[in-house]
């Protein structure tokens, strides 16, 4: 398998890791009668930490934040050595 491959099959995995993780959180849509909806819906506790992640640079992360992010590079460094 080339490169570029390994590393779509990388990203790949990272967004459905992600996906796993986020869907985890939600919580089922109710609607008239109490009756589910089919629709998740993303507490707002995880919107708001989130989207303050996503404006923050990587260099103004906490400590634990950036070593995600650097636990997700490593994983590419790992793939390419």
């Amino acid at each position: 398998m080339n490169n570029k491959e390994k590393i779509a099959e990388l990203c790949h995995k990272q967004w459905s890791g992600w996906m796993e993780y986020l869907l985890s959180k939600c919580f089922p849509e109710r609607g008239q009668f109490d009756k589910e909806t089919g629709n998740l819906v993303i507490p707002a506790w995880a919107v708001n930490r989130w989207k303050r992640q996503m404006i923050t640079p990587h260099s103004k992360l906490s400590e634990e934040e950036k070593n995600s992010d650097r636990d997700e590079a490593e994983r590419f460094l790992n793939l390419l050595s």
